[in-house]
């Protein structure tokens, strides 16, 4: 049985395959290794401009409104179904809070997508941080849901947290 060449490939672009070098095909201008570009890690600094720190907080804020549309639409959609004694399956997915809450949702995804781009991720990921008070808060206001003390408190400790990370890159 004879061992697949897909195992002898390299784990990253610059370095060579697991393959003593006698045994190696000459590489020529046209070889796989030319064609591929290398990636390098720049060392810029972990800068976050502020047209990125807006994009991270555009991507967090329409997350947290799609959830909330999401939410709000499958109360409806409950109710809907619990009245009609349909089912609640098709109440949702005919529910436009929900069909706009999906939309939303995917509009914060690309914005996210944008912002990994440009940000590096453990930069970027404790911005989500946010996201947990902005959806208290409107579930609180909007959506007329209760939080105790220790909800506000423990919210709170996650965006000390995101502070605390963000403010502590060199």
């Amino acid at each position: 049985m004879s061992k697949s060449t897909d195992m002898d490939g390299p784990l990253h672009p610059g370095m060579g395959p697991a393959v003593p070098p006698a045994e190696q095909p000459a590489q020529g201008p046209h070889s796989q290794a030319a064609e591929r570009p290398e990636h390098h890690q720049t060392s810029k600094g972990h800068h976050v401009t502020i047209a990125s720190a807006a994009l991270l907080v555009f991507a967090v804020s329409t997350a947290a409104t799609g959830q909330l549309m999401l939410k709000h639409g499958m109360q409806l959609a409950s109710a809907r179904a619990a009245k009609s004694g349909g089912s609640l399956v098709v109440s949702a997915a005919t529910s436009p809070w929900i069909l706009l809450g999906l939309a939303v949702f995917g509009v914060s995804a690309i914005a996210w997508l944008a912002a990994l781009s440009r940000v590096p991720l453990s930069l970027a990921y404790p911005f989500n941080a946010v996201g947990y008070l902005v959806i208290l808060t409107a579930s609180v206001l909007v959506l007329h849901e209760r939080a105790n003390v220790l909800t506000w408190l423990g919210s709170l400790l996650v965006v000390s947290g995101l502070l605390i990370v963000v403010l502590s890159r060199p």
